[in-house]
Order: C-alpha cells, then sequence, then structure tokens
C-alpha cells in the first residue's frame, strides 16, 4: 500500500515502510517536547507542573488563595482522575502544561462547580468525555517577538492582531497551545474519548472554530476565574471538519503525513451525532 501525496507541481508517493518511518520520527520528536502523565500512578506526576500552576494561578493571577496550598503546589481533588499534559523546553524546563480530567462518578466535572447549563442541552456520556483544565503557560513563553503558527500546517503563520489584543488568557504561545491539544488529542483516540469539555472566553472559542475546533456553548457566561462559557467539543466532528476543509491541519493534528484519509462512516454527517448528544427534542 503506498500513501499519495497531493501537489500543484507533482504527485509523490510514501511506501508504508517509509510512512512509518516518518511516524516514529515524528512521534519520538514530540515525546522530547510534550509529555502526559497518568495521575492515578501515584509519584509520577511531576511537582513542577504544580509548582507551575500554583505560580500562575495563585500568585501571578491570584485566581486561588496561595494560604491554601500547601508547599508552593496547587492541587485539587481531581488530579488523581487526569492525565497531565507537560511542554518542555530543550534544557527541559517546564514551560506549559494542561490536564484532561475524568471525574469518578459521583463528581461533577470542575465547571459543573462554576458554571450553568441550558436547560435544553444534554451532556454526552460522561464515559466518552473530560475535560480541559488548569492550561498555564510560563510566563517567559507567552507570545514571544518571534512566536508565530508556521509550523503548524493548514494554519495562518502569524496570528491576527486582533486576537493579540485580548485578555491575559489569550496571550499564551500558540503553537505551544497547538502542541499540547495535539497531545491530549493523541491521548483522547487512545483511550476513546470523544467529547471535549472547556470553560473559556467566547473570543477565544470563536477563534478555535475559525481554525476548526468547533467548541459548542453549552451554558451562559460565568465567573470562572474570569468571565468564562462552558462549551463542549466533538473529536469526531471536529476530525470530518478538518478532513474535509483543512486536510494539512487534519493530517497535522495526526501525526501524519498530508496523505489522503479514508473517510469514516460517522463522518458522512457529523453534525448529527453532536446534535444527538447535546439537545433534547423538546417542544
Amino acid at each position: 500500500m503506498a500513501h499519495v501525496f497531493d501537489n500543484p507541481g507533482y504527485r509523490s508517493v510514501l511506501t508504508c515502510q517509509e510512512y512509518q518511518a516518518h511516524f516514529e520520527t515524528v512521534d519520538r520528536a514530540n515525546r522530547n517536547i510534550f509529555r502526559s502523565f497518568r495521575g492515578d500512578q501515584h509519584g509520577k506526576v511531576p511537582h513542577d507542573i504544580f509548582k507551575l500552576r500554583y505560580d500562575v494561578y495563585c500568585i501571578e493571577c491570584a485566581f486561588l488563595p496561595h494560604t491554601e496550598q500547601a508547599g508552593g503546589m496547587e492541587v485539587d481533588e481531581y488530579e488523581t482522575n487526569a492525565v497531565h499534559i507537560a511542554a518542555y523546553s530543550m534544557d527541559e524546563t517546564l514551560i506549559g502544561t494542561v490536564r484532561l480530567v475524568q471525574p469518578q462518578a459521583e463528581q461533577p466535572y470542575p465547571f459543573e462547580r462554576h458554571c450553568a447549563v441550558f436547560e435544553h442541552v444534554e451532556l454526552p456520556p460522561r464515559a466518552l468525555s473530560c475535560e480541559i483544565s488548569r492550561l498555564v503557560v510560563r510566563k517567559e513563553h507567552r507570545r514571544r517577538r518571534a512566536d508565530s503558527l508556521a509550523g503548524v500546517p493548514g494554519l495562518p503563520a502569524q496570528v491576527p492582531e486582533a486576537e493579540r489584543r485580548h485578555g491575559e488568557r489569550r496571550r499564551e504561545s500558540p503553537m505551544l497551545l497547538f502542541g499540547m491539544y495535539r497531545e491530549m488529542y493523541r491521548h483522547s483516540r487512545q483511550a476513546g474519548i470523544r467529547y471535549w469539555f472547556a470553560a473559556m472566553e467566547r473570543a477565544l472559542a470563536q477563534s478555535l472554530t475559525r481554525m476548526g475546533f468547533g467548541f459548542q456553548a453549552i451554558g451562559p457566561q460565568a465567573d470562572y476565574y474570569g468571565a468564562v462559557m462552558p462549551y463542549v467539543l466533538d473529536l469526531h466532528a471536529m476530525e470530518a471538519k478538518l478532513a474535509a476543509e483543512n486536510p494539512a491541519l487534519s493530517a497535522w493534528m495526526q501525526e501524519r503525513p498530508h496523505a489522503l484519509l479514508p473517510r469514516l462512516s460517522w463522518q458522512q454527517n457529523p453534525a448529527r451525532g453532536l446534535t444527538r448528544a447535546l439537545t433534547r427534542a423538546r417542544s
């Protein structure tokens, strides 16, 4: 089997062996920068993750009282029910982190402690869902002068000026954020997770939607470490949209060469699954 690449000037073909070599090279390089740690594996999550969260959430932004956090580390009851994603620089300095939370059956999602949900919304199955939580980037790595999206195929190399003028949550390094999103996506595919919850500013959700990440609002604005709204993203719908409208970004998210990817059965009507999961047919 060969993987075909379209190009205005030529067509190139990778053999299966070349394709696999490419994937393994990308995977090794990615693992040097982005790493994941299971919270239920005692002692495996590096303490510098909680220290960076403390520095940002408790000291810099004062979202949480630092007096309630022991030892200069920000932790809560969700740590053991989360997968922690960490981004490191070449000198092994932690520069960003985020977690995907899948609470116990009796626990609410973190956003449910602060945000209401529209009456007509029916949340997707908990077994297929998780919440993006505690996303932080070290101050020195936010919106550096040379930062861009040039390394992400299918996206503009420079972030529009209008998007750079938003508040603190909007100033993180876009290339770093997209790398962490890709690592979350990698974990979600492996774990059978289909839906992401997230509480974010409306402008950020609109920007992500324009890039192909179709977050749907599921509740009104609330004060949850700033003015945010709760959203959900159907990863199957995202995959279908990117494959149809931005195949280069689709290939990058899946860490594959820009090949012709097979169209899966659920991709025929990606909106149907999300509509069924979120909206009840009520009069």
